[in-house]
């Protein structure tokens, strides 16, 4: 049974009316022909070659489905819309979603056109679900901002759920201001060693900062909840508790606390 219509609430949909959201789709393609939509700014033609991610242009999806695991306030009473996008930008030895983050070669064939990937937005509103959840998308911003910009004027109008390791492009976010209502970085680790030992990556610390700190700039502290339960508009950070505080959760927080506002929320998990 297909679920009712809802009331227009997402940012983009301002976007869409001027033109806006086609132009961004546009400017953020054209960054794949040189590519520095992460915070690793590969420099890669990705029409040509693979940087970082083992991604070219086309979207390469690993699966999707209504998720009723993530915070209360993401999945609400019907889930949230979560798209899982395949390959990413890091190689955490710990991650739980290795076969889909950390094995290219098996999605090389896994490409779905925009029109598809609109076609899935609209099939997981249809479904009820209270947003579409972006996971895993630093690698695939302009493909998701393509489908994206199909599916509106086929009606969809849930937020966007942006659900990150944090290792993003600040210019990147910046051209998502106003597309992304919900952010939901994760901020893995405080000391670059360790983010080199455990992600391959030695500025992790820094990158994540300026990148959370950006996403905090467009949304503030503030949290706008729908009368479904479900948030519309805010900023959720994820700490994931490492064994022998690898994750320096403590220094984070107090960066969170002095250089954003201690009233930014936070999730922490032991998974």
């Amino acid at each position: 049974m297909t679920a009712p219509r809802r009331t227009p609430r997402a940012s983009y949909l301002r976007l869409a009316s001027t033109g806006e959201l086609d132009e961004r789709a546009r400017i953020l393609d054209a960054r794949l022909s040189d590519c520095a939509l992460c915070a690793h700014e590969c420099g890669v033609d990705r029409g040509s070659e693979f940087g970082a991610c083992g991604t070219g242009t086309a979207t390469l999806l690993a699966s999707w489905c209504p998720h009723h695991g993530e915070e209360p306030m993401i999945s609400s009473h019907q889930g949230s819309g979560t798209v899982f996008l395949a390959n990413c930008n890091l190689a955490c030895a710990f991650c739980q979603n290795h076969d889909v983050s950390q094995r290219p070669k098996d999605f090389r064939d896994a490409t779905v056109t925009d029109a598809h990937m609109a076609s899935i937005f609209l099939e997981l509103q249809d479904r009820g679900c209270h947003n579409i959840n972006w996971v895993s998308p630093s690698h695939q911003v302009p493909q998701l901002v393509r489908a994206l910009a199909l599916a509106v004027p086929r009606g969809l109008t849930v937020p966007i759920v942006y659900n990150t390791n944090a290792y993003d492009s600040v210019a990147t976010l910046e051209l998502l201001d106003g597309i992304v209502d919900v952010w939901m970085p994760d901020l893995k680790f405080a000391d670059p060693a360790t983010g080199c030992r455990l992600s391959g990556i030695s500025d992790y610390p820094q990158r994540a900062r300026a990148a959370i700190s950006e996403m905090f700039r467009q949304v503030g502290t503030a949290w706008e909840m729908g009368p479904d339960g479900a948030l519309r508009r805010g900023i959720l950070v994820r700490m994931l508790v490492l064994p022998e505080n690898l994750a320096g959760i403590e220094a984070n927080l107090e960066w969170i606390a002095t250089e954003l506002s201690p009233e930014v929320a936070v999730s922490l998990l032991a998974q």
